[in-house]
C-alpha cells in the first residue's frame, strides 16, 4: 500500500460513497446472492443465537441470518455508512431480533465475549487495518464463537472485478486517496495466515465460483460502480469524454466474456472463510 494512504480520508471517501449509492447497491443483490447464501450455509446460524453482521450494507446478509436465529436470537447489522443501514432499515421492515448500528469495524463499542457469530461478507479488504478488526471480531467472539467471511479470490480469478479495474489503472491516474486492493487476501494461505494470526483456529476455507449476466458493457459498467463505493465518488466526477473511453476500454475488455446471447456472462471467484475463536 502507498506511503500516503490515510486511513480517516479514506472512511470518509467509502462512507460517502456508499451513502450515496446505497439504493442501487441493495438492487444489485441478485448478482450477489450465489456468494451470500454460500456465506449464510457456512454460517449456519441456529435460533437463539447473537449474531454481529460487519459491513452490513443494506443488511442483506443480516436480514436473512435474523430469519434463521428465531425464536430466541437477535442479529446486530452494523455498518460505517448509515446511509446504507437506513436502506437496509427500510427494506426490511419491523422485523423480530434485527437491530442496527453504525459502527467502525475496527472498534467496536460491544462487551467482551458477547456474540456467538461475526458475518463479514466482502469486507475484511476493505478495512484499512484489517489486523485491527480482526483482533475486534474475535474480542467480541465468545470461545468457540464463529467467524464466517468471504472476500475476493486472486485477481485473475475474478474478471467481474478486474475488467473494470484494469481499465481505470490504464486510463486514468493514480487515485489522489490511496485504496486497499480488493484482491488483498485472495490467496488462500494469506487469508488463513491473517486469521490464525488475530488468534482463530479450525479455519476451513472453500471457494465460491459464480458467474453474473450483463445484457450489454453499460450494465456491467454500472454493477461495477454500484459496488465501488469511494471510488464511485471519483468516478463519478470524470469529464464527459474521459468517462466514455473508459466505458468504451471496458466494453472492448469484456469481449472476451460475450455469450451466444450477445451479452456478457462475467465469472468471479470469492473466499469463503470459517473460524473459531480459540
Amino acid at each position: 500500500m502507498s506511503t500516503a494512504f490515510d486511513p480517516r480520508r479514506f472512511k470518509a471517501m467509502e462512507r460517502a460513497g456508499f451513502n450515496r449509492i446505497a439504493g442501487r447497491y441493495a438492487d444489485s443483490a441478485p448478482l450477489r446472492a450465489e456468494l451470500a447464501e454460500a456465506l449464510l450455509a457456512a454460517a449456519a446460524v441456529a435460533p437463539g443465537e447473537r449474531v454481529l453482521d460487519l459491513a452490513s450494507g443494506p443488511c442483506l446478509l443480516a436480514a436473512e441470518a435474523a430469519h434463521r436465529t428465531q425464536p430466541g436470537g437477535l442479529v446486530l447489522a452494523t455498518d460505517i455508512a448509515e446511509g446504507m443501514l437506513a436502506e437496509g432499515a427500510r427494506r426490511c421492515g419491523p422485523h423480530p431480533g434485527l437491530l442496527f448500528a453504525a459502527a467502525d469495524a475496527e472498534h467496536l463499542c460491544l462487551a467482551d465475549a458477547c456474540i456467538d457469530v461475526v458475518l463479514a461478507g466482502l469486507a475484511l479488504f476493505m478495512f484499512p487495518h484489517p489486523e485491527r478488526a480482526l483482533a475486534e471480531m474475535h474480542r467480541v467472539l465468545v470461545p468457540g464463537g464463529r467467524l464466517v467471511l468471504s472476500v475476493w479470490g486472486e485477481r485473475e480469478r475474478v474478471p467481474l472485478i478486474a475488467c473494470a479495474q484494469d481499465c481505470i489503472a490504464r486510463l486514468l491516474p493514480p487515485p489522489k486517496v490511496a485504496r486497499p486492493s480488493v484482491f488483498r487476501f485472495g490467496a488462500p494461505a494469506l487469508l488463513e495466515a491473517a486469521l490464525r494470526s488475530a488468534g482463530f483456529d479450525e479455519v476451513a476455507l472453500t471457494p465460491c465460483r459464480f458467474s453474473c449476466r450483463f445484457a450489454d458493457a453499460e450494465a456491467y459498467w454500472q454493477a461495477f460502480l454500484d459496488l465501488a463505493g469511494g471510488a464511485a465518488e471519483a468516478l463519478g466526477r470524470l469529464p464527459e469524454a474521459t468517462g466514455a473511453a473508459l466505458r468504451a476500454a471496458v466494453e472492448q475488455d469484456l469481449e472476451g466474456h460475450r455469450d451466444a446471447d450477445g451479452g456478457f456472462r462475467v465469472p468471479a471467484e470469492a473466499l469463503v472463510a470459517v473460524a473459531r475463536r480459540r
